[in-house]
């Protein structure tokens, strides 16, 4: 073969394979922009995408210095992370059928991403859901069994960390050795804490007891006020509580001349003489992050698709989003008390737990062998009160 002919034939070759790739190359473009195409109409119909409005419910009223106060100032975030949406706030509204009519009426508005910020309201949320599945609800508290739909999630802290680390500062402040707590109902986040608050202060204080009554309501300020002061008639000197409002409670521990333990928010302006520290909430971050994954067609296998839980051994994407927060110490707490409360703060980071075996409850039943670290799971469910806490639950 001549080399011009050589040439010839190498030309028509590698035209033929620049046609060949060039059809190759067309169709696979054509694969990934339909592919790109069907990817985006999914996420344009993910649940919650496309609303023009926001919805929150809460349990009681936006400044109860307490559990209402934080989730209706993590509300207030959303609305300045996001301004072009509508961001509607409804308080006081009940565990009821009331909380469905509610919500009904924001998604009317428009509104196609709702949180329900109450325990009592999860199953009200799951009707929503089953309802509207291009709505996402995101219930604060609670758990939901079994296999969760594609459009609900539940959320919360482990608060009883922080409530762990208030009970060391209580246990050191105490001269009586009997610390107060009015809680609500025996579901497991109250007697998480409970049981949380004990065991922190048992540990600086082998002496400590905590004194407990129910009020079987979440906020009652006649009820509070009743309970503390039959606590504080028995010779308690610290009172805390598991209540959403929780002024009453503090201004009563302060006129007695007690001290008190903060629970939810910042109440320390309420008792500047007898206030020791507390646990707060910072729904901010979190609650921005929800809405942001939502918003972007992601919500649907997300963490937040779930039963999401933050506390302090989270892992770092989680802990940057965790909305524990250890309020301000008052006057009377050491430094020496500062640097225990930081050490098991550490500890709890890492390997420990407040619940670290072994457990024994009030009957010295054993519930944690000695050794036994329990998981966030495993601790979900308590049912029980610890050794050294005073007082039963409502059957």
């Amino acid at each position: 073969m001549s080399i011009t002919k050589h040439w010839k034939r190498s030309l028509a070759l590698m035209a033929g394979a620049a046609l060949l790739f060039s059809a190759c190359g067309d169709s696979n473009d054509e694969k990934t922009a339909a592919k790109s195409e069907t990817s985006s109409a999914a996420k344009a119909d993910a649940p919650g995408v496309g609303g023009k409005a926001i919805g929150f419910i809460f349990v009681g009223p936006k400044d109860d210095f307490g559990y209402n106060q934080a989730a209706y100032d993590g509300s207030e975030a959303v609305k300045k992370a996001y301004p072009d949406l509508e961001v509607l706030q409804a308080e006081n509204v009940p565990e009821t059928a009331e909380a469905e009519r509610v919500v009904e009426g924001m998604i009317k508005k428009g509104a196609k991403i709702i949180f329900t910020t109450s325990f009592g309201h999860k199953d009200y949320a799951l009707k929503i859901a089953a309802r509207h599945p291009d709505v996402a609800v995101l219930q604060q508290g609670n758990v939901i069994e079994g296999k969760v739909p594609a459009n609900i999630g539940t959320f919360f802290g482990n608060v009883y960390e922080p409530v762990y680390l208030a009970g060391i500062a209580a246990g050191k402040a105490t001269k009586t050795n009997k610390l107060g707590y009015v809680a609500a109902f025996p579901i497991p986040q109250t007697l998480l804490n409970i049981n949380a608050f004990q065991r922190g202060a048992a540990s600086v204080n082998p002496a400590v007891e905590t004194y407990t009554v129910f009020t079987s309501s979440w906020c009652d300020p006649g009820k509070q006020a009743d309970a503390a002061k039959s606590l504080l008639g028995q010779g308690i000197d610290v009172l805390t509580q598991h209540q959403d409002c929780t002024g009453t409670i503090i201004k009563t521990a302060e006129a007695a001349g007690a001290m008190s333990v903060g629970y939810h928010a910042d109440a320390s302006s309420l008792a500047p003489k007898g206030w020791i520290t507390g646990s707060e909430w910072d729904w901010g971050p979190l609650y921005v992050d929800m809405v942001k994954t939502v918003l972007a067609g992601d919500f649907t296998g997300s963490k937040y698709n779930d039963n999401f839980r933050a506390g302090y051994k989270s892992d770092p994407a989680e802990g940057e989003l965790s909305p524990l927060v250890q309020s301000i110490f008052g006057p009377m707490v050491t430094d020496e008390t500062k640097a225990l409360v930081e050490k098991a703060k550490a500890d709890i980071s890492g390997a420990g737990s407040p619940f670290a075996g072994p457990v024994v409850d009030q009957d010295g039943v054993e519930k944690v062998p000695a050794g036994t670290i329990p998981s966030y799971a495993d601790l979900e469910n308590m049912d029980y009160l610890v050794k050294g806490v005073v007082g039963k639950m409502p059957s």
